[in-house]
């Protein structure tokens, strides 16, 4: 608590000396409209909420972002990381927890796997083309979404068609995509389709240039290509000003040439292995506004996926699918002295594991949420969650905040909360374990706090924000060896992450917009004393756009530490860190055509995101956007 209370003084000061020259630019005021963030349930002021970031439409098109890990790598606070580009399996850690404890929203549909053995989410799955924004908490979230939002939530929100939308790009590697999307929105009602393909020939997931003298044979030089399509099918009318329904059906398809690790050195290595991933996540939601000013929201959502592998590592597949039936009622807004929401949910999952057998979990969970302003400077919030898991033992989480604007564009927030990880269907039926759990799991358990200073310019021009957190996770769930090459699941692990998130955006003049982030974060695992795995302790982005008339330039760089990680060949190593830039290009010949250009890795760096596995080097795309 000692080193936390440090960390923050010390916050508190770099942030006084980062926002101080900052605020000297600022100009004269205009009304702005405050950004508000949803993914809280109760729609919040940004400023007010530490820890959460958003992402706009905007954001995408500028940095012409293709999937979800191409934008999320400049956000603070996660960590990013794909084996192996062009569809390799990728994960993010949020404030350094493990990748199954983020809990991963389409449209408020939940989209983590459930046949995956920690109940994780593969973010090679979600390209860009239709998303319009994307919301991230960070820090625990189980008192407003329950299990698996421990390091936080990352969501993501459609885009509702209106009109013709057409995108193709094409460059290096054999890559191509091409997506679109045609509709009509009305305040009455909309209908709309969209519809995207990324292709490409691909580079070796296994870096050729990982050391393999002591593994004659093994070779890292086959091309890697992959496939993905995603279509989805939308639709909203409104019966009356008290009664909208809306719904979507979205399906996702991958086909993806994978490295295994072959016989006789089971070495990260070429294989003919591929991996296949078959999605669809789909709701119904009604909204009735009620009687004293109530709005309830009705939703039925299912997730469904089926993956698999096929080549030298074996053939295998796995299915799951979750149904989560939602009930909420609310009164008030942002805006208003007191807001407050309530709400029921039933979610029932079901997967396969190793043998093939079927196995399911449910829980039925009630929750409320808060949100008061006594007076107009100070806004509280609080919630609180009961989820009763039918196989495990209930659990209550809490979490309450405060925001408070200090005046001159400053506000001061800070937030306590708790988060809880059920065990997954994988964990709960021992799958691959050779004699079973000495003792009955438990879910996981997480507590964090965090205390944000947020400066914004009253134009909205220039904006800074820093904030310091901790994050305790306890009785983690660890696949450890009993006797011999005997294993099994028991709740023993520990990690704590400590750490500060920077972020600075600024809109200079004559068309330039700077955005700068920051993250550094300590976060160990406990028994034994060691770093977690794949987190940074130091990372950060800088990007500066351009925009003059049609024509727009932008160049973004990366950079990222040293980490700890596993070798191609199973060995604790270092991974070295790394810093790349990409600039990007766009020119509007007229309102309807414009026309893209996208140079990655500028200046050709050799790199690593996951230990042992190849980046691409300098690529080069070009594109056209086509608007009706």
């Amino acid at each position: 608590m000692y080193r936390l209370q440090r960390l923050k003084f010390g916050a508190a000061a770099l942030s006084a000396g980062l926002l101080a020259p900052i605020a000297a630019l600022a100009d004269t005021p205009t009304n702005v409209a405050e950004v508000v963030i949803t993914a809280t349930r109760l729609p919040a002021p940004l400023d007010v909420t530490p820890g959460a970031y958003v992402i706009t439409d905007k954001d995408i098109q500028q940095r012409q972002a293709v999937f979800a890990a191409d934008i999320l790598s400049t956000v603070p606070g996660l960590s990013v990381y794909s084996a192996g580009a062009f569809g390799g399996v990728t994960g993010i850690r949020q404030r350094g927890a493990s990748s199954d404890k983020s809990l991963v929203l389409v449209d408020g549909v939940e989209v983590n796997d459930a046949s995956q053995p920690a109940g994780g989410f593969d973010f090679s799955a979600i390209d860009l083309s239709d998303v319009s924004r994307v919301e991230v908490l960070n820090g625990p979230q189980g008192s407003i979404w329950g299990s698996d939002a421990i390091g936080g939530v990352i969501a993501f929100t459609t885009r509702e068609p209106n009109g013709v939308r057409l995108n193709l790009e094409g460059g290096s590697y054999g890559t191509g995509q091409i997506s679109g999307s045609v509709g009509r929105a009305t305040d009455r009602w909309a209908l709309g389709v969209s519809a995207s393909q990324f292709f490409t020939s691909g580079i070796s997931e296994a870096d050729p240039r990982n050391d393999y003298a002591l593994y004659p044979g093994a070779t890292a030089s086959e091309p890697d290509g992959t496939r993905e399509t995603t279509a989805s099918v939308r639709g909203r009318f409104t019966f009356s000003p008290a009664v909208e329904v809306d719904g979507q059906v979205r399906i996702n398809q991958s086909r993806t040439d994978v490295d295994g690790y072959p016989p006789p050195y089971y070495v990260l290595a070429d294989t003919n292995d591929v991996a296949t991933s078959r999605s669809l996540d789909a709701y119904v939601h009604a909204k009735v506004d009620g009687p004293f000013d109530l709005h309830n929201d009705f939703s039925v959502d299912r997730y469904v996926i089926a993956r698999g592998d096929a080549g030298e590592s074996g053939d295998y597949g796995y299915n799951a699918n979750r149904n989560v039936y939602r009930w909420t009622t609310a009164h008030g807004g942002v805006d208003d002295p007191l807001s407050v929401l309530i709400g029921a949910e039933r979610q029932q999952s079901q997967a396969s594991v190793s043998d093939g057998s079927e196995h399911d979990l449910g829980e039925t969970s009630v929750f409320g949420v808060v949100q008061w302003r006594p007076i107009r400077p100070l806004t509280a919030s609080a919630s609180v969650r009961y989820d009763d898991p039918d196989k495990f033992h209930s659990q209550v989480t809490g979490r309450v905040g405060a925001g408070y604007a200090l005046g001159g564009g400053f506000s001061l927030a800070a937030s306590w909360g708790q988060g809880f990880k059920t065990p997954s269907i994988s964990e709960a039926v021992c799958d691959f374990c050779n004699v079973p759990s000495p003792t009955l799991l438990r879910p996981e358990l997480a507590d964090g706090e965090d205390l944000g200073l947020v400066w914004r310019s009253p134009s909205n021009r220039f904006s800074a924000r820093a904030t310091v957190f901790a994050l305790n996770v306890r009785d983690e769930i660890a696949y450890v060896p009993v006797s011999g090459f005997n294993y099994t699941y028991v709740n023993i692990a520990r990690t704590r992450s400590r750490g500060m998130e920077l972020e600075g955006d600024a809109t200079l003049g004559a068309g330039f917009r700077l955005q700068l982030a920051y993250t550094h974060d300590d976060a160990f695992d406990l028994d034994p004393t060691t770093r977690a795995l794949r987190v940074p302790a130091d990372s950060g982005s800088g990007a500066l756009f351009w925009d003059h008339g049609p024509a727009e330039l932008g160049v973004t760089v990366r950079s990222e530490g040293q980490q700890a990680d596993t070798s191609f060949d199973f060995n604790p190593t270092e991974r070295p860190g790394f810093t790349m830039a990409n600039l990007v290009g766009s020119y509007a010949l007229n309102r309807h055509v414009t026309l893209t250009g996208r140079l990655e890795n500028l200046a050709n760096t050799h790199y690593q995101e996951v230990s042992g596995y190849a980046e691409p080097g300098r690529s080069v795309f070009v594109g056209i956007r086509l608007r009706d």
